[in-house]
């Protein structure tokens, strides 16, 4: 009787966690599922870890559980995209320029970084694509670095880990260039829908090659 009083109470918790993601329709943080339901944040990714397992194994549920290091969230499988634009309308748009996706590989690999980083690597102004990228929430301000002028210091976002299918910075392929580095996200845009072929001017980055990004339920 006891252990069944236990599956239930495990069942409600399940059931709460799920009804949390639902609404709030972005990540939530396993701190805030602890406090809100009662528990430590070590038994609250324990349970979140517990459902995404069940949850994602079965291929043909059309939701899945997108985990992160400090968050969650439910999202939609990718194989469902199409149906979902159809249905609500959604247009895909169009996705990051060459200029916007070499500046976030610069970023993603080597971050935190400022921009004349950036600019040297790519040997052209970045400013345009770093203001895009930060507009679309890919990149950020994580702080400044401690030298004369104190320059700002980019770093990618959880949202970007969710564009990009994953779960933390760490799971990007390995890159021994910024080439490789370019190629390897390029693949791991393509494979969640990101990577385009916008234009972009060889001689620095203008809105002229701006670049959309669709959403990702």
């Amino acid at each position: 009787m006891e252990e069944l009083q236990q599956l239930t109470e495990i069942k409600k918790i399940e059931g709460a966690i799920d009804a949390i993601l639902f609404a709030a329709g972005h990540p939530v943080e396993y701190s805030k599922l602890a406090e809100t339901l009662g528990m430590s944040v070590r038994d609250a990714k324990r349970i979140t870890e517990h459902m995404a397992d069940a949850r994602n194994s079965d291929a043909t549920s059309g939701i899945m559980m997108a985990l992160f290091d400090d968050s969650c969230q439910l999202c939609t499988r990718e194989d469902y995209y199409p149906w979902v634009r159809e249905a609500l309308g959604i247009k895909r748009g169009g996705n990051l320029s060459p200029s916007a996706l070499e500046v976030l590989s610069v970023v993603a690999y080597n971050q935190p970084v400022t921009r004349a980083f950036i600019d040297k690597i790519r040997n052209v102004d970045s400013a345009y694509a770093v203001g895009s990228l930060i507009d679309k929430e890919l990149i950020t301000a994580v702080g400044r670095l401690d030298a004369p002028g104190r320059p700002m210091l980019y770093g990618t976002t959880e949202k970007f880990l969710r564009v990009f299918g994953l779960s933390s910075i760490s799971e990007l392929p390995e890159a021994g260039s910024i080439e490789a580095a370019i190629s390897s996200l390029t693949e791991t845009g393509e494979e969640a829908g990101t990577a385009g072929d916008g234009s972009a001017d060889e001689s620095g980055d203008t809105p002229d090659g701006e670049d959309t990004l669709p959403g990702k339920s």
